[in-house]
């Protein structure tokens, strides 16, 4: 005990320690900012693009600082006199110009990269750039606002990682946000079968593509991601209560089109039948380039590890924008995904009853085994359709205009394996028994998002205002004709297994059960409005307020089930950077609400229950870093998250419902992304969570962890470095992996607890880059470390892989 609590002690004392290195670096920056005077502008290249990652260095002092993602750069605290600003850049002239520095002045000098002209001349640039981050925002406040100024914690995983760790799975890419551990992995039943992962303490599914309700109930594909931000904290005040989890919200940006012709096409093979095809390609469509089309594709094969299993994606994303003229700019983006693939291997513990094995040595399973079969499949196709129209009314205000459809299906067979009796007739009384149950699923859901917004940006007096106003739409329809769940087989973990896992004998079983129809339609009003107010340039306030009017059709033909219900969800942010643009001091409320887990609930004796919403309220404080122009960000932070009215079923009596539970959720989060040096890129993260149920009518649950929070301790760290020299120019290297503390997966005082230990995952790869190919080999699990996720569940992960990528590009 004394070792692992010196362990934690020690893991913990290094994350905070470097975020304290970082943010006292960032003091000693710019201690004296006032004595001096100081430079800013703008870098251009040759095609008037904003140049960003630029290191602009000041001849003649110590001052460098780097261009942010808008190609701006800013030198404080230069001593009075004359200097020469200096650029160079492959493919471009160096030049130079010369600046005379006035103490309390801030001089202007906006330098652009030309190919063949010399009207620069003394100002150098080198190509470095922390690709691993970004350092604003267009969706996290639905308004842009860099990193460093929004109250609010979010992390973000880059194509460009993806790349660096030849990630073909979106499960895999999320390994990569601090804080965020996966629950249980896709199963494709309707209605909920994307994956769950808690964040926070808190279950969250990826429901939102371009901050957009993107519901799905399969597995996404990841050729289409231009980066993923894991958004922390209750959200409901900007995106309401249908898509997002009081421990925060997964929103995937998708890849857009640019102003020249370029793509490349990749082909990943690997361990287990990996077979992995894609392509990305974009290209003007006219002359002008006012019409810019692209399309990214790819074709998914790849077995189980264990002794049975497979998944097939077949995917294809065309986007398209249309820039009208200076003010309007339409945009289209669209996503079809074809996928069908064997459930994972669950074990379902039963929640009843005590517990036969409370670890995985007493359980004794055999994790190569899959307990399905190859014949039993379910496809889960999904699309989506995002119109938007973005019209600048002047040059403080702009409209957008958003529709958005998308359909997630799920058709064929869904199966798990439940804990039963260990004195099953048949089986020896020496190992855990499992029921296997399945059924045919056959459903859709299909969901409608209207948002007109309104974003602004302009003064009052002296005061500067960033508002978002908008209404909202939201409308979610789901349509069933499903069996019930049929018995096939029962199976002990010594080995015995006495189902048939044919077609035919399983749609015996199920023919003889009735369908289970069901047609529920819900829709969502919202209004909303969110500023930005700067009491001072380096001081700023976040108020924001939602109302939402909710209204059920209902679950059955009852009206009495049908309801409707209206909730108010504010946010409160402070922002105080004492260092502008390098340290800043924030804190924040947020609210978050659920009416959907408030909906009317048909009880066990068929009668039908209605609940008020539940309520989730966060305060927060933290500090964020921004050094050398952004080459090393970081952020540590506290939370607290307090939920009331919380609806839980009572686990002596199945499908029956009652609220007025309480828990909180509080913790610490840190990460760092840097790139110091040009060539090396750095991505780590840490957090804790300690959460626990307060208050419920269920005693089973009281004063205990809950089951969705996951481990409290988790880390992530990737480290890849690319050769400068031109004798190994573009061969590199990358290492990392993730951390998991024990994860009680099982967690009532009926049941017991079942603990899952502590993991390490390392992986490793090796590459070589050029402008036209490259060359990728990958190896995940380096020790081939058995391990489980699980959320009452139990659930293996995958074992030692090998895969290796081939790029060319154009």
């Amino acid at each position: 005990m004394d070792t692992l609590l010196t362990g934690k002690f020690f893991s913990r004392t290094i994350w905070y320690g470097l975020l304290i290195n970082l943010l006292f670096c960032g003091v000693g920056f710019a201690s004296d900012i006032d004595n001096g005077g100081s430079i800013k502008g703008l870098i251009t290249t040759s095609d008037n693009k904003p140049a960003p990652g630029v290191v602009v260095v000041l001849k003649g002092s110590k001052k460098t600082t780097v261009t942010d993602d808008d190609g701006n750069y800013l030198l404080r605290n230069i001593t009075p006199g004359q200097y020469t600003l200096q650029v160079s850049l492959t493919g471009y002239e160096t030049s130079s110009q010369p600046v005379t520095v006035i103490k309390d002045k801030t001089i202007t000098i906006n330098l652009r990269l030309n190919i063949s002209e010399k009207n620069l001349n003394e100002v150098e640039i080198t190509g470095t750039r922390n690709k691993y981050t970004k350092s604003n925002s267009d969706y996290v406040a639905k308004l842009p606002l860099k990193n460093i100024e929004n109250p609010q914690v979010y992390s973000v995983i880059s194509a460009d990682l993806l790349k660096d760790q030849v990630v073909s799975s979106f499960d895999d890419a999320l390994n990569n946000a601090p804080g965020l551990s996966k629950l249980w992995s896709s199963t494709g039943r309707e209605g909920d079968g994307a994956g769950y992962y808690s964040l926070r303490g808190f279950a969250v599914q990826p429901t939102l593509v371009n901050g957009l309700p993107g519901l799905t109930n399969g597995g996404l594909d990841v050729i289409n991601i231009d980066r993923i931000e894991v958004v922390k904290g209750p959200s409901g005040t900007l995106f309401g209560s249908s898509v997002i989890s009081y421990g925060g919200l997964i929103n995937t940006i998708t890849k857009k089109p640019y102003d020249h012709f370029g793509g490349e096409i990749s082909y990943t093979g690997g361990s287990y039948g990996l077979n992995r095809l894609t392509m990305d390609i974009n290209t003007p469509l006219d002359k002008d380039k006012k019409v810019l089309l692209r399309v990214t594709g790819a074709y998914h094969d790849e077995n189980s590890f264990q002794d049975a299993g497979f998944a097939k994606r077949r995917f294809i994303a065309p986007s398209l924008t249309y820039k009208v003229n200076d003010r309007l700019t339409l945009m289209l983006h669209t996503e079809f995904l074809s996928a069908e693939s064997t459930n994972p291997t669950m074990l379902f513990f039963d929640r009843g009853s005590s517990l036969f094995a409370k670890n995985l040595a007493a359980l004794g399973y055999d994790y190569r085994r899959s307990y399905t079969s190859n014949n039993l499949s379910i496809k889960t196709p999904t699309s989506s359709v995002q119109a938007q129209a973005v019209y600048k009314l002047s040059d403080a205000w702009t409209s957008q205009t958003i529709v958005s459809r998308g359909t997630a299906k799920s058709e064929g067979y869904y199966s798990y394996l439940y804990e039963g009796s260990a004195s099953t007739p048949g089986f020896p009384n020496i190992s855990p028994t499992f029921a296997r149950y399945i059924s045919y699923q056959n459903g859709s859901t299909n969901t409608t998002d209207i948002q007109q917004n309104f974003i602004g940006d302009f003064k009052i007096g002296q005061f500067r205002n960033r508002v978002v106003a908008g209404l909202d739409y939201f409308s979610r329809g789901s349509v069933s004709s499903a069996t019930g769940y049929a018995m096939n087989g029962i199976i002990n973990m010594a080995g015995a297994d006495n189902g048939i896992l044919s077609k035919q004998h399983t749609d015996s079983l199920l023919n003889a059960l009735p369908l289970q129809n069901a047609n529920l339609k819900q829709d969502v009003y919202s209004a909303y409005v969110s500023d930005v107010f700067n009491f001072l340039p380096n001081l700023s306030a976040m108020v924001s307020l939602r109302v939402d009017h909710f209204t059920n059709g209902g679950l059955t033909l009852n009206k009495n089930d049908k309801y409707e219900q209206t909730t108010v969800s504010p946010k409160f942010g402070l922002v105080y950077q004492p260092i502008p643009n390098i340290l800043s001091v924030f804190a924040n409320y947020m609210n978050g609400f659920s009416n959907a887990n408030s909906s009317p609930k048909q009880q066990g004796d068929n009668s039908i229950k209605t609940f008020k919403p539940e309520q989730a309220n966060q305060l927060e404080a933290g500090v964020k870093a921004s050094l050398l122009g952004g080459m090393i960000t970081g952020s540590v932070s506290y939370y607290n998250i307090k939920v009331k009215n919380i609806i839980m079923e009572m686990p002596h009596q199945p499908r029956y419902y009652n609220q007025g539970g309480e828990k909180y959720s509080r913790g610490i989060d840190a990460e760092i992304t840097a790139n110091p040096v040009a060539g090396l890129n750095v991505i780590a993260g840490y957090s804790y969570n300690d959460s626990k149920i307060t208050k419920t009518d269920a005693a089973d649950y009281m004063n205990r962890r809950p089951e969705e929070a996951g481990p409290q301790n988790l880390a992530n760290l990737w480290v890849t470095y690319k050769f400068q020299r031109s004798a190994v120019k573009g061969f590199g290297i990358g290492f990392g992996g993730n951390y998991a503390g024990e994860n009680i997966i099982l967690n009532r005082a009926t049941t017991g607890t079942f603990t899952l230990p502590s993991y390490t995952v390392l992986n490793g790869s090796l590459f070589y880059n050029t402008n036209k190919f490259g060359v990728a080999f990958k190896l995940d699990n380096l020790t081939n470390q058995i391990y489980y996720k699980g959320w009452s569940t139990l659930e293996p992960q995958m074992p030692r892989r090998f895969s290796g990528n081939v790029t060319y590009k154009f």
